[in-house]
């Protein structure tokens, strides 16, 4: 292993030479055996450990039993996001992708609405496109389980230490980060990361200015000048719209408990069971539009974090229940949509219903505001 690799080896994703031995450990992780079994069994089979364990044990062992390398784990979760796009969506839609160079590698960075939708449906878009697929950011909060750590890492996710608190301590994490990113960028593999820590929970699409300085991190080692160095990264603002939110619910939920309480502390297994939902719940239509790489209006952090926003609430797809949420009576919507979408507002909790319009509203009127100020 080359001495660039094990510099980062506590948080890239496992190698080819990895693989094996990470399949291994999943199928024989009882508590990963189980969770399968619960959402892919009956129930009657599911309560009964040492039946379903073994049926699925034999099941995995069958299909991934020879899986070796990264590309093969690839074409296994492409088969499986192809099935979730089938049951989950009416369809995804790409824009922009046929205007980035396949042979160059992108550093994309996105809205964030779905734990891992948005860095999956990224992929999917650029494997359908026979681009290379990406390399995916997660923060440490989502490894406190073995397999979710093997699954992440196996699927080319690399990690973002959030739990590191102590300023040298998270200089020192943020510095590796940084240098990870620009050396895998060099290399020709891209790179996906949220524009901010965590989801967009109230539909509020914003780049946070202090991702874009541990960008920099790198780039103030090398001396070089800020605008130089994000061109250098081939930063490409990419705008995810579902036309049902993703985990609307829970997320209302946590912002209502805030506004009552003052503070919201998730109980364990939150972010798996939001990873669950995101996967299994009706999505309808999801667009995602792919920008221009920047390479203007990046003197500084604050600026930049503006340029990307521009793109991304710009090319955001508004889909009926933003118009709907948003008070725009002149849209033209389909009447089959706008009954699915009242119908759907219908079952959310009085307390919870203005939480939930406003994040499908917010999209509407953040566009609003950029065309008012571009004329």
């Amino acid at each position: 292993m080359s001495e660039l690799v094990d510099k980062y080896a506590d948080i890239r994703p496992y190698n080819d030479d990895e693989v094996a031995a990470s399949v291994a450990r999943l199928i024989n992780d009882n508590a990963f055996i189980d969770v399968l079994a619960k959402y892919n069994l009956p129930r009657f089979i599911s309560a009964i450990p040492f039946f379903s364990r073994f049926l699925v044990r034999h099941q995995l062992q069958k299909k991934w039993g020879n899986i070796s390398s990264v590309e093969q784990v690839q074409q296994e979760v492409a088969k499986y996001l192809s099935l979730l796009v089938k049951r989950t969506t009416s369809e995804v839609t790409f824009s922009g992708l046929d205007q980035l160079d396949p042979n160059q590698a992108y550093l994309f960075i996105s809205n964030h609405r779905d734990i891992v939708l948005d860095p999956a449906l990224v992929n999917w878009g650029l494997f359908s496109h026979k681009m290379k697929t990406v390399r995916i950011a997660i923060g440490d909060n989502l490894l406190q389980i073995p397999y979710i750590t093997e699954l992440m890492r196996l699927n080319k996710s690399f990690i973002v230490k959030r739990s590191a608190k102590a300023p040298k301590e998270m200089f020192k994490a943020l510095s590796q980060l940084s240098a990870y990113i620009y050396d895998s960028l060099i290399e020709g593999n891209s790179i996906w990361i949220a524009q901010k820590e965590g989801r967009a929970k109230d539909g509020f699409d914003q780049t946070d200015p202090a991702l874009l300085k541990m960008l920099q991190l790198q780039g103030r080692k090398q001396k070089k000048e800020f605008a130089d160095y994000v061109r250098e990264l081939k930063i490409v603002p990419v705008s995810i719209s579902y036309q049902y939110e993703p985990c609307a619910l829970a997320k209302a939920k946590e912002l209502y408990h805030k506004q009552q309480h003052g503070k919201y502390v998730k109980s364990a297994g939150e972010d798996i069971a939001s990873i669950v939902e995101g996967f299994s719940a009706a999505k309808g239509h999801v667009h995602l539009a792919f920008g221009q790489p920047v390479e203007s209006g990046c003197d500084s952090p604050e600026q930049l974090a503006k340029t990307i926003d521009q793109q991304i609430v710009d090319s955001f797809f508004l889909h009926p229940g933003n118009y709907i949420a948003g008070g725009c009576k002149q849209a033209v919507i389909d009447k089959k949509d706008a009954k699915a979408f009242e119908q759907r507002m219908a079952n959310v909790p009085p307390e919870l219903k203005p939480l939930v319009t406003a994040m499908y509203a917010k999209p509407f009127h953040r566009k609003a505001e950029i065309n008012s100020d571009e004329s």
